[in-house]
């Protein structure tokens, strides 16, 4: 996983939500978020391919996570490839790529990848993948997004022109 993860040269950044709530809950309005929230915000709506991953609550993606994806401008996304992730207690919400996930990334016109990653607590050794066939899934969802950040890469958002317009 690592040597693709190398194999084109970018800049990672990590939005942990978990951090953020306390800052973003009950705020309902964009231009009331504090910098640090709007700072991941503009992160993720400047990122050239997205890999989103988050636990399953109730069947569906948290609160929080639909929280934040509520605050992204609605035309973002366009075209940004997506690798949709998950994880949950048992392989009863699997479905939660196809079923929530892909749902709300389809909504931003974003490019979301045909190959989701569904993990369990039992996948997982001290918050790391054990599971060799899962690991293998995550590193061929990796490859097959590779040839589209060179169609996606530095391509400026055609949202931010219409705003510089407005």
């Amino acid at each position: 996983m690592e040597l693709i993860a190398n194999a084109v040269p970018c800049e990672r950044h990590l939005v942990e939500l978990g951090r953020l709530a306390p800052e973003l809950a009950g705020t309902v309005s964009r231009s009331s978020l504090p910098d640090t929230v709007e700072k991941e915000l503009a992160a993720v709506e400047q990122a050239d391919i997205l890999v989103v991953a988050t636990p399953v609550y109730r069947g569906s993606y948290t609160g929080l996570f639909k929280h934040f994806f509520d605050f992204i401008h609605q035309d973002a996304l366009t075209d940004t490839p997506v690798l949709l992730a998950a994880t949950g207690g048992s392989e009863r919400h699997a479905l939660v790529i196809d079923h929530q996930l892909r749902p709300l990334f389809s909504f931003f016109q974003a490019r979301t990848l045909p190959l989701g990653v569904y993990a369990t607590d039992k996948d997982f050794t001290d918050h790391r993948l054990h599971d060799g066939a899962l690991t293998r899934r995550a590193a061929l969802a990796v490859a097959r997004a590779l040839p589209l950040l060179q169609l996606t890469r530095h391509a400026r958002p055609r949202w931010a022109d219409e705003a510089i317009v407005a």
